[in-house]
């Protein structure tokens, strides 16, 4: 069994999620900072300087040591705009990829 999973460890498709993984983390915060340290502060300024992740819904105030309890749309605001452009960037890369593999496709039938 050992010898199975050393053989299945060290085939290249695990490797290969397994940088993809790594990548796809770091690409994870790259969205992050460009939804929150670019794109959000260019579109609150020009819906009028609102902070998208500040804004919330209280449901109940804050009163002595408890805190209040509100609804944070604005976090969900920012992740889903991180969501989109991640997806888009992915469609991206789709779509590139295709195309490659199409052109090699009609390039071997020559």
């Amino acid at each position: 069994m050992l010898n199975e999973f050393r053989t299945f460890i060290a085939q290249g498709n695990v490797l290969d999620l397994a940088v993809g993984i790594v990548i796809g983390a770091a690409f994870g915060k790259i969205t992050t900072s460009l939804v929150e340290d670019i794109i959000n502060p260019v579109l609150g300024l020009i819906i009028g300087g609102i902070d998208f992740s500040q804004l919330k819904i209280v449901l109940k105030e804050a009163v002595g040591t408890t805190p209040e309890v509100a609804i944070r749309y604005g976090n969900f605001l920012n992740v889903l705009i991180q969501f989109l452009v991640i997806a888009w960037v992915i469609f991206l890369i789709v779509k590139a990829a295709n195309r490659l593999r199409f052109s090699n496709s009609l390039a071997a039938k020559e």
